[in-house]
């Protein structure tokens, strides 16, 4: 094979590690931090430090600064960092008393010291830059701020932020940055932000008109659009139709319910700080905590409708499923588009199996999700065992419950051969998960589809099925949601397709472009035969030029696109273009009539 025929060399990917992932980045955000504030208190002497820790991608400090800081303040900031890099100040560490923390503290006029002072458990311990600046932190850090790179350092943004995250309490402004060990490193960070900006579900969204949110409606609370509820329902009838095809039964339920329920499951007690208030008609139930609430689950709901008769062995697995809106009081500041909202519907499941069910129904479902995931082209995932800290009080339900659920979900992993990790701490109150984690094009991890097991939920509500053996038994609950949230799942495909739907999920699948109106009726004649066949497709009725139909069209990002003129008409043709194809030509109608429903039918391209 000659130089010339040598295929082309893909760049090798830059890997980021997370900050968690490496001990090396967090001494250098924590130092870089350090430096960050330092420079900030030089130029502006006005300002007072609180908190500055490091998060996965950079790090932040929060400032109680008279002057509002702008983008050119981040650049003098940045200027005045280098500069102290340059000194090749040690970062040393020192351990002093309490006592002796709290006169230095109060020497510098820094009240928010005090406050975090406060909170430390001891040792106290002080990292110094040279002998120019100090603050309260653990550490780790480098050893000398030589160890920075100063080409591997960003300031990115100013944002408001609260006193300790309360509302009430001051508010100061917070510095984002990021600090990485190469150039190459922070170039690869930059680029990775422009395209998340690029592929943004909240900008993408409102360009494809697909959702909305109003301020007199709510934050977290989003509006679909049609074509935005045409998607969703799109979702919805592919999973029903797979789960009809696995024997679920689906079943519909109100978004609210008396407290008691959720008293009786858990929730009111474990869960409440996430729940919207309570709903009473006096102060009297107010104060015996009677009343509704909205519902944060699906699955109390689900228990009352296999409560409502005496089940036999024969009965299971009883499937249950439903596309239940539940709601979560999130605060305001951890909102953001479709990926954390207060309203959101969850394409819910409650099995209810036999002991000797379990393993084969848990088996089911994870196949049940990996189909669903292959169907929308989601294959960057791994398992995660999702099981209870033992130190915690968080959770219900005895410990020999707990383990024959856990042991269920590994058994289930290592027979599949999933490649999996645990999560300790990050199992639901009353039961352990399988978590499927997705990482995204820009290496962002999302959960998606869920599975628990559930020995303690059908222990509270007193659930019964009459054995073989004619003795009353409990059965054991699954917990199954293949996409999650819908809300969160259509977020993370907007952006990880940029907008481009697959053929049979696009909201509009078909956009028919007359070179005049003189070809509007057969365009509307085809439409119309189309659309029979169940497939979306629209006529551009705008009376543009055809060359801005197309230019609209291509933004739209609509999968398939024909141009109809006299040639068209007279051959009965449609002249294809597509996303993923390109220029096909002249095709017949009737054979792109065919075409078209098997690639919908096979989720493939045209």
């Amino acid at each position: 094979m000659s130089a010339e025929q040598q295929p082309e060399q893909q760049p090798e990917r830059i890997h980021l590690p997370k900050t968690s992932e490496s001990e090396q980045l967090k001494k250098i955000r924590h130092t870089t931090s350090h430096v960050m504030a330092m420079a900030v208190q030089k130029l502006f002497p006005g300002a007072q430090v609180t908190i500055g820790p490091w998060i996965e991608s950079g790090f932040y400090y929060d400032f109680d600064s008279p002057t509002p800081f702008t983008d050119k303040d981040l650049k003098a900031i940045k200027k005045e960092m280098v500069k102290i890099i340059k000194k090749k100040l040690p970062v040393e560490r020192e351990e002093v008393s309490r006592e002796e923390a709290k006169k230095r503290i109060k020497a510098l006029g820094e009240p928010y010291k005090l406050e975090i002072l406060e909170d430390l458990d001891d040792p106290i311990t002080l990292y110094h830059l040279g002998d120019q600046w100090w603050d309260l932190c653990a550490g780790p850090h480098v050893e000398s701020t030589a160890d920075l790179n100063p080409k591997a350092i960003a300031l990115e943004s100013v944002a408001g932020a609260y006193w300790r995250g309360d509302e009430t309490k001051a508010q100061l402004q917070r510095i984002y940055g990021t600090a990485w060990e190469t150039p190459e490193q922070l170039a690869e960070h930059k680029r990775r932000k422009e395209e998340a900006l690029r592929r943004d579900h909240r900008k993408l969204g409102k360009e494809l008109g697909l959702f909305l949110f109003s301020d007199l409606v709510g934050p977290g609370l989003p509006l679909w659009t049609p074509k935005g509820t045409l998607l969703r329902s799109q979702l919805e009838d592919f999973l029903k139709q797979e789960q009809i095809k696995r024997g679920y039964l689906g079943v519909t339920t109100p978004h609210i319910a008396r407290v008691d329920l959720f008293k009786t499951s858990g929730h009111w007690q474990k869960y409440q700080e996430d729940m919207f208030p309570l709903m009473s008609e006096n102060d009297a139930d107010r104060s015996s905590e009677q009343g509704f609430v909205m519902k944060p689950m699906n699955c109390p709901f689900h228990i009352q409708i296999y409560k409502s008769e005496l089940r036999s062995y024969r009965d299971l697995p009883m499937r249950l499923a439903e596309f239940g809106t539940v709601y979560r009081y999130e605060q305001s500041g951890e909102l953001g588009g479709l990926t954390r909202v207060r309203g959101f519907t969850v394409d819910d499941s409650h099995l209810f199996v036999t002991p000797d069910q379990l393993d084969d129904e848990f088996l089911k479902v994870v196949d049940l999700i990996l189909s669903v995931f292959e169907k929308l082209q989601l294959k960057n995932f791994k398992a995660r065992l999702s099981f209870r800290d033992p130190d915690s009080d968080k959770y219900i339900g005895s410990d020999e419950a707990w383990d024959k659920a856990q042991n269920a979900i590994r058994r289930a992993v290592e027979t599949l051969g999933m490649e999996h990790f645990e999560g300790i701490g990050e199992a639901a109150f009353y039961g352990p998960k399988l978590d499927f984690i997705f990482q995204d094009v820009l290496d962002r991890e999302w959960q998606l589809g869920t599975v628990q097991v559930d020995y303690n939920l059908p222990e509270r509500f007193d659930l019964e099925f009459m054995g073989e053996d004619g003795n009353r038994q409990r059965p054991i609950m699954i917990h199954r949601a293949p996409f999650g949230s819908l809300e969160r799942l259509i977020g993370i495909l907007i952006e990880e397709y940029a907008g481009v739907f697959p053929l049979w999920l696009a909201p509009e699948q078909v956009r028919l472009l007359t070179v005049n109106d003189d070809h509007m009726p057969f365009a509307e004649k085809v439409a119309t035969e189309l659309q029979a066949r169940g497939m979306r497709v629209s006529v551009d009725q705008s009376g543009d030029r055809l060359g801005k139909k197309i230019r609209n069209a291509e933004k739209a990002k609509i999968p398939v696109m024909s141009v109809i003129g006299d040639k068209e008409v007279e051959a009965n043709s449609l002249n294809i273009r597509t996303r993923a194809s390109g220029e096909l030509g002249a095709i017949p109608v009737d054979e792109v009539k065919q075409k078209l429903g098997d690639a919908i039918a096979t989720f493939s391209a045209f």
